[in-house]
C-alpha cells in the first residue's frame, strides 16, 4: 500500500509516539517516582525512596539492592524501640510487592539505605541502583538526588500503595 505524503507523515509520527510506550515495559515490576537523599554533603549514608509497581498476577519480593555509590546497600525499615525512639534496621527478608499492587519506600518508613558513601549525593546527581527481585530478577534504576523534596510531598498523588506490614 502506498501512502500519500501527509498520510505517511502521520503514520511515522504515530509510530514515534507509540515507541516509548512499547519500550517501557509496564507489564512487569517497575519503579516510579524514585529519588535519593543524603543528610549533608559530608554524610556517610544516604537513602533512596520510590514506588514499586507490580501489575503482574504474582506476588514478588524485593530481596536486595546494589550500587557503586556506597560500600554497602541494605533494605531498611524504622522500628519503634518501645520508648518512642525510631531505630533503623535492616530487613533481611526484603519487601513483599503484592500481585496487582504496589509498595512504597518512603522517608520515615521502608527505604534503600546507602552505607559508606563513596561520594557526596548532590542535588541533581543520578545514582545507579540495581534492585533484585525474587521473580522479576534484576532491574536497573537511575535515581535522581532531590535534596529539596519535602517528606509530605514524596509520592503524592499515587493513592493507596498497600500495607507496609513487613
Amino acid at each position: 500500500m502506498k501512502l500519500k505524503p501527509l498520510s505517511r507523515a502521520v503514520a511515522i509520527c504515530a509510530f514515534a509516539l507509540a515507541t516509548p510506550a512499547l519500550a517501557g515495559d509496564t507489564a512487569s515490576v517497575h519503579v516510579v517516582d524514585p529519588y535519593a537523599r543524603a543528610s549533608s554533603p559530608s554524610a556517610k549514608a544516604g537513602a533512596a525512596f520510590m514506588v514499586i509497581m507490580n501489575p503482574t498476577d504474582q506476588t514478588d519480593r524485593l530481596v536486595s539492592a546494589t550500587s557503586d555509590v556506597s560500600a554497602r546497600v541494605e533494605l531498611h525499615t524504622h522500628i519503634d524501640d518501645g520508648n518512642g525512639v525510631m531505630l533503623m534496621r535492616e530487613v533481611e527478608d526484603g519487601f513483599e510487592i503484592p500481585a496487582g499492587g504496589s509498595y512504597t519506600l518512603k522517608r520515615g518508613g521502608d527505604h534503600v539505605m546507602f552505607m559508606g558513601l563513596n561520594r557526596p549525593l548532590n542535588q541533581g546527581d543520578m545514582v545507579e541502583v540495581t534492585l533484585t527481585f525474587e521473580n522479576a530478577g534484576d532491574i536497573a534504576v537511575e535515581i535522581p538526588v532531590d535534596l529539596n523534596r519535602a517528606a509530605e510531598e514524596a509520592h503524592g498523588g499515587h493513592g493507596d500503595h498497600g500495607s507496609h506490614d513487613g
